[in-house]
């Protein structure tokens, strides 16, 4: 019988579940199997972290920026559905189990660990293009909203944790 690795990684919803991405973004079938599949190959655990847009706005949602999402009653949404990912990584490291890192998306509005999309300036959709010019989000080296809760939680439990950040949409499909 083989041993435990005694090691996991957490990584953000969509790269174990394509589904629950904002339609039109979704580069892979799937699973991200390039994030993935080094995991399986080393034994490592994976703990999926859940997907706050998805579970806050559902499916029917549009791609929006992080100060969309920054909100109190968002902020509270996150920090409710981290609990139980928290609870299991407190048992876990308790247990020895090392934490190996938290795997990100660059470029989310929630999940970006280095970088997110901002750019909201308010105001009515039609007052926005009145002047013929289309706002468009742009990336700021900053983290996004979920990331910013879990990290505030793992530092309360104790917790330090790699981070790491993967695109949103990789080079080589982009």
């Amino acid at each position: 019988m083989p041993s435990r690795s005694r090691r996991v990684a957490v990584v953000a919803h969509c790269h174990l579940n394509v589904n629950t991405k904002v339609h039109g973004l979704a580069d892979y079938e799937g699973v991200r199997a390039e994030v993935i599949t080094p995991y399986l190959a080393e034994g490592v655990g994976i703990i999926q972290l859940p997907c706050p847009e998805a579970t806050f706005l559902g499916m029917a949602r549009w791609g929006m920026t992080k100060e969309q999402y920054d909100t109190v009653a968002y902020r509270r949404h996150c920090a409710a559905i981290l609990a139980p990912v928290l609870d299991t990584l407190v048992e876990l490291a308790a247990d020895g189990v090392e934490i190996v890192e938290v795997v990100g998306v660059d470029g989310s509005p929630s999940c970006g660990v280095g970088r997110t999309c901002v750019g909201y300036e308010g105001g009515e959709i039609e007052a926005m293009f009145a002047d013929g010019v289309s706002p468009e989000a742009r990336d700021a080296a900053e983290p996004g909203v979920l990331i910013e809760v879990f990290r505030s939680l793992l530092d309360a439990a104790g917790l330090d944790v790699m981070f790491r950040a993967v695109e949103e949409i990789p080079e080589s499909r982009g």
